[in-house]
């Protein structure tokens, strides 16, 4: 019997099919636009510019540099979705007027979390500034300059992360200067919501000639905190190293490695649980721009269903032009290291969730139709990488997983001044 052309193709489909992988998330992620302006400046690859909401109605809120006045400059606002998709801009206002600060591409960005009362925090255009924090006084009201209610008014503030732990107090972790001492050292504060006051908890990183560059904090759901960062050479530079890990236990005050060893305050280089080692031939550089060799630029993290850290980062190996997106998970033996994608250059742009069942990983390569990709390893098959914005180039992102189980992505379309928020189930 002859069933035609169109039968062998049909069975051509079914088996192509049998082959694809079965996990979820195999699909451009669905994008809307947000409908406001975008400065230039908005890129960082340090930044916590995202929080969400809700179990019912899922919010959004995006944290961005919009347009100044002048060349050369940027206001602050708030994207807020709300969990019909309307959109509402949010500033961020010093006294009468809406917050504005010159560009500084890659230092001057904004980090936001909401606490448990409902209230947003924003550090804001900070490189090696006092502080400039912006609070609501209100809930989900338009947030106010509240830089005099941080301890050290002194400090010298580069690359705040703050994030919302589960009791809804809130932590932050920057880098303050000490320039004379020849040290940048790696701060920790805490916010608490019932007292809604601020506190220094201490220098948690600090080695001589070196600086602490933050990277991220994510929260056991017993509340339990894990901190990120790399080192540099004093006073700076492009290329860091020796990637480093940390876990707090704010019911105790205990600061630990990932195998339960006690790390007295502040950690050191000879200290802290070392994730990424240096590699033969590796060495700190004075150099203020990235001369080349391995080293690490840029590094995210989340936790599994256990508890147990998950990172995301990018190293350059000896002998290579590229920076590798690698994933670091601690087991048994130690810190366990695998790459995920060396096949192109990738830009300062990484981050990664975890799905109840596996890690995404979240990067931006740095050219090419496409550019913003997730990559998934499904059974331990292999990592296979899935276009997130096809034919838009995305130059930085930001991911964080909602509580309804989405991750909601927050990506920056320089070359086109666009701003996205986007949902990968």
């Amino acid at each position: 019997m002859n069933r035609g052309k169109g039968w062998r193709i049909g069975l051509w489909f079914v088996a192509l099919m049998t082959l694809l992988p079965t996990t979820t998330g195999y699909a451009a992620a669905e994008l809307t636009e947000v409908p406001y302006p975008m400065d230039s400046s908005n890129q960082a690859g340090w930044w916590s510019p995202l929080d969400t909401y809700g179990t019912g109605y899922e919010y959004a809120y995006m944290a961005y540099n919009a347009p100044g006045g002048t060349a050369g400059m940027h206001t602050i606002y708030i994207a807020r979705r709300d969990g019909t998709g309307a959109w509402s801009n949010i500033p961020v206002m010093n006294g009468s007027v809406v917050a504005e600060y010159i560009d500084d591409l890659g230092h001057n960005q904004p980090s936001i979390a909401r606490d448990g009362s409902g209230r947003f925090h924003v550090f804001a255009s900070m490189h090696d500034n006092n502080w400039r924090y912006f609070r609501s006084d209100t809930v989900g009201g338009a947030p106010q300059n509240h830089s005099a209610d941080m301890p050290g008014p002194d400090m010298k503030i580069s690359y705040p992360i703050v994030k919302t732990a589960p009791n809804g107090d809130l932590y932050l972790f920057a880098r303050a200067a000490k320039d004379p001492a020849g040290k940048r050292e790696g701060v920790l504060f805490h916010w608490d919501n019932t007292a809604s006051t601020w506190s220094q908890i201490g220098v948690i990183a600090s080695t001589l000639n070196r600086s602490v560059y933050p990277d991220d904090l994510a929260f056991n759901a017993n509340g339990d905190m894990h901190i990120l960062f790399e080192w540099a050479h004093f006073a700076a530079s492009a290329l860091r190293h020796e990637l480093s890990y940390l876990k707090y236990s704010p019911a105790t005050g205990s600061f630990t490695k990932a195998d339960g060893t006690p790390v007295s305050l502040p950690a050191t280089l000879s200290t802290a649980d070392i994730v990424q080692p240096l590699a033969p031939g590796e060495t700190y550089v004075q150099s203020g721009d990235d001369p080349g060799g391995p080293g690490v630029q840029s590094a995210k993290m989340t936790v599994d269903s256990a508890g147990r850290p998950i990172i995301a980062y990018r190293y350059r190996e000896a002998g290579s032009a590229n920076f590798a997106v690698k994933q670091a998970t601690y087991g048994t033996g130690g810190w366990e290291l695998q790459t995920v994608f060396d096949a192109a250059a990738t830009r300062a742009a990484v981050d990664v969730t975890w799905t109840g069942t596996e890690a995404r990983i979240y990067y931006v390569k740095q050219s090419g139709a496409d550019r913003a990709f997730v990559a998934v390893n499904s059974s331990g098959a292999g990592w296979t990488e899935i276009s997130l914005a096809p034919g838009k180039p995305i130059e930085r992102l930001a991911v964080e997983r909602s509580a309804k189980g989405v991750d909601i992505l927050y990506l920056v379309d320089i070359p086109n001044l666009k701003l996205y928020y986007g949902r990968n189930n």
